[in-house]
């Protein structure tokens, strides 16, 4: 079934493609373009398979928000250890060319992550919505049955709805950022409630219901309630942002046709930007 919206983890999808299509493809002067053709393609099947009426990609203005940082110093600190690979460097503003000559739009948010744009979207979005990403805190979001997350995994793209986030963590379907923030997340860079793991936060979650009625309610050390109020503050996805819905949709693509030209003929990938547009042409 086909939903309304489809919001796409830029940072996540790209990264993929990067890692998942050999370096060895290159644009006609010798230059990598393996990232352009992986988004390119990736695009493409994900709208032919879910056939969104509207699609949206959200990017990272900011990879580590300093107002994250200044609460919690560890926060994707892994972030500042290991760069962006300098081999996608220069294919990021090509991504973008070829995105915006096509007609799908690329938004991000000073001081922002993609998680964020993609949260203040999803609130404001009518209809059904379906987040595409490999960054598992995009799973607080999931709310059925209007909002679920697609999460690429080895056999393909699991639905991650309600029902999928209490089977993985048994927990109630909307709480996996509470669950995240005590059970903690090394790839966020959230250390967690002290001596507690995932069955502990699990029960924790099921005892109280949620981070804000453990802090009510819990016996807790100065320490951990420090931890758990400014977690509380970074981990959420921030869904508060001063924007607005893409239009989601063109009346024809590409959206600049020269454009696109000029851009094929500089770094090729004729064939997946073919593809991606028969994509977008297919009734919804």
């Amino acid at each position: 079934m086909a939903c309304d919206w489809m919001l796409v983890d830029g940072s996540s999808v790209i990264f993929r493609a990067f890692h998942g299509v050999p370096t060895t493809v290159r644009a006609p002067d010798g230059r990598p373009v393996n990232a352009v053709m992986g988004i390119l393609d990736r695009l493409g099947r994900l709208i032919a398979d879910r056939r969104p009426h509207r699609v949206a990609v959200a990017g990272d203005e900011d990879w580590r928000p300093r107002w994250r940082v200044d609460l919690l110093p560890e926060y994707k600190a892994h972030r500042a250890a290991e760069p962006v690979p300098p081999a996608l460097i220069p294919q990021l503003p090509v991504i973008d060319a070829f995105l915006g000559a096509i007609g799908i739009d690329v938004v991000g948010a000073p001081d922002y992550e993609a998680e964020d744009v993609i949260a203040t979207w999803a609130a404001l979005a009518s209809g059904s919505v379906e987040i595409v990403s490999g960054d598992r805190d995009l799973f607080a979001l999931v709310e059925d049955p209007r909002v679920r997350v697609l999460y690429p995994e080895r056999g393909g793209l699991a639905v991650v709805d309600e029902a999928e986030v209490t089977r993985r963590y048994g927990i109630p379907g909307r709480c996996y950022g509470d669950f995240a923030i005590l059970r903690g997340d090394p790839s966020d860079g959230l250390p967690g409630l002290r001596g507690v793991g995932a069955v502990g936060a699990a029960q924790l979650i099921r005892r109280h219901g949620d981070v804000a009625a453990l802090l009510r309610d819990g016996h807790l050390a100065d320490r951990d309630r420090d931890y758990l109020e400014r977690a509380t503050r970074v981990a959420r996805p921030a869904s508060h942002l001063e924007l607005g819905l893409p239009e989601g949709r063109r009346d024809a693509y590409p959206a600049d046709a020269a454009a696109l030209d000029a851009l094929v003929e500089r770094h090729g990938q004729r064939g997946a930007c073919e593809r991606l547009l028969q994509a977008l042409a297919l009734d919804r």
